[in-house]
This record gives structure tokens, sequence and C-alpha cells, in this order.
């Protein structure tokens, strides 16, 4: 009698009620979590009702994050993250004013200009999503911006012990400060003036150096 034969990778079946991960509903979920934080704000959004507008059923969201918190900085951090994309313009003003560009595409985008001051609003009061904020969208955001600074060293424009802290403060606070907090769109020309302030103010040397 022959022996049975055994299921192969190629005939092995995924068990009935496995996590399958598609790119089409992950898609949409994650559409779905940056609409309800930009109509909702991050304290009314809910499982619920990001499975609702996602079309899927809550179990397609916890196979995806454990909770509501996480689902929130991974979706936002993975478009934050994306959008500073700073290529070597060959100068510091190139790279400042690129710099200054994408804090804006940020923060008036058309989500993200509701979302990310809800989000810093509702950190205030919760420490587990400030940090959670600090760690997913702040960190990797500055970590990419460090590179302009690096290239400038290498080319001679800015000291081996420029501040970067500062110096990355420096290059996102005037924008922010106007878009976020003030309310005000940067006007045609803006960004060219205070990118040539930012790299007067990084290029600065106290007296005797």
């Amino acid at each position: 009698m022959p022996e049975p034969t055994r299921p192969t990778s190629s005939t092995r079946r995924v068990p009935s009620g496995a996590a399958t991960l598609r790119p089409a509903k992950t898609e949409a979920i994650r559409a779905a979590v940056l609409d309800e934080l930009a109509e909702q704000g991050y304290g009314r959004l809910s499982m619920e009702a990001v499975a609702k507008r996602a079309g899927v059923g809550k179990s397609a969201l916890y196979r995806r994050w454990p909770s509501k918190q996480q689902m929130v900085i991974d979706v936002a951090s993975e478009l934050s993250v994306a959008m500073v994309d700073l290529p070597d313009s060959g100068s510091l003003r190139g790279d400042v004013l690129a710099a200054l560009r994408a804090v804006a595409a940020w923060l008036t985008h058309p989500r993200f200009s509701r979302i990310i001051p809800d989000l810093i609003a509702e950190a205030r009061r919760d420490e587990a999503l400030a940090e959670a904020l600090s760690t997913g969208i702040g960190e990797p955001r500055r970590a990419r911006a460090v590179a302009l600074l690096d290239r400038a060293v290498a080319r001679g424009e800015l000291p081996p012990e420029t501040d970067r802290e500062l110096a990355l403060d420096l290059l996102a606070a005037p924008v922010y400060w106007r878009i976020a907090v003030r309310g005000v769109p940067p006007e045609p020309g803006y960004l060219e003036r205070t990118a040539d302030l930012v790299v007067h103010a990084l290029s600065f040397r106290p007296a005797g150096e």
C-alpha cells in the first residue's frame, strides 16, 4: 500500500482564520486612520470607527496593531518620516531651503495640518503618547535632517562642533510657528528669506573664534 503523500510548501493551505495581511486592505485601513484622525481627533478616534470607514472587521486592525496608540503612531509615522526626503543640493542654503519646504509641506498637508496640532495637544496630557510620538515621528525625522548638517560640515560650510540639536530646532521652528501656531500660510518668498536667515544663524561665529 503506497504511503500517503505529504503536503509540500506549494500544496499546504493557510489554516482557516489565519492572518493574511493584504496590501490593498492595509492601505484602506491606513487611509481610514488618517481620515478619522483629521476629522475626529485622537481623543475621539476609535478602532470601531476606523474599521467601519475602511470596510473591514475590527480583527483586521488588531492583526496589525495591538492598540489604538500603536495604530496611530505607525500610520502617522510612515507618511511623516517619508516626507523628510532631503537629497544633497550641493550647498547648505539649498539643503536648508529643501528642509523648510519639507516642513511646510508636512504642516499644510490636507490631513496633517489638522492631525499634528491635535496629537501635540493630546501628548501634553498623555505621557505615553508623547513618548510614542517622539520615538515614532520626531526622532526619525530629526535623524534624517542630521544628514543635511553633516554634509555642510563635510563641505566646510559649518564647523564640526556645530550644535546639531540646536540647529535642527532652528530649521523647523520658524515654519512651525507660522503655520501651526499662528495659522498663517507662507507667502511667496517666505521660505527663501527664512533659508537665508537660518544659514546666516548657523554660520555665525562669535567674536574671537
